[in-house]
């Protein structure tokens, strides 16, 4: 079972509603334990424990630099209704650049392609690249760099071409 396979299990059971799911295969045992506002999944392969403690819910403390939501106006919401906003697909620490000395992946105003890396997601000491799913503009980036990020949390508006 590869981190991906696990990682969609982890999103499956924190929809679910499950309070806790164990998984034994051959020679993986994954048990993940959910509750309010975080899960607990811990893997076991060929004789090696490993704990990965995931906290899914964050204080506004603990994200100083993500943008408060703000009110908007008719008008700007009807502006809105044709815009598709990326989500994030997994718990983690957002990075917006492949790394501290080279440029963003993008900017307000870039034109992106369908699978273009948007971004790259750190999860469970792997970094992930986040790949568009729509070609569009990027109107709005709603995440700072080096950022915590929930699942499913809004990280990019693209207006589609």
């Amino acid at each position: 079972m590869d981190l991906k396979e696990i990682q969609n299990l982890i999103k499956f059971v924190a929809k679910s509603g499950a309070s806790e799911v164990k998984l034994e295969m051959e020679d993986i045992k994954i048990t993940i334990k959910t509750g309010p506002g975080y899960i607990d999944s811990s893997m076991m392969q060929a004789g090696h424990y490993q704990q990965f403690p995931v906290q899914t819910s964050f204080s506004h403390q603990m994200m100083p630099n993500v943008e408060t939501p703000v009110v908007k106006s008719t008008e700007t919401l009807a502006d809105d209704s044709n815009l598709i906003t990326i989500t994030s697909p997994i718990i983690g620490t957002l990075y917006r650049k492949p790394s501290p000395d080279k440029p963003n992946f993008i900017e307000v105003g870039d034109v992106i392609q369908k699978g273009k890396v948007v971004c790259i997601i750190e999860a469970m000491k792997l970094f992930n690249e986040i790949e568009s799913e729509v070609s569009g503009k990027i109107v709005k980036i709603l995440v700072d760099d080096i950022t915590p990020v929930e699942f499913g949390q809004p990280l990019f508006l693209v207006e589609p071409v």
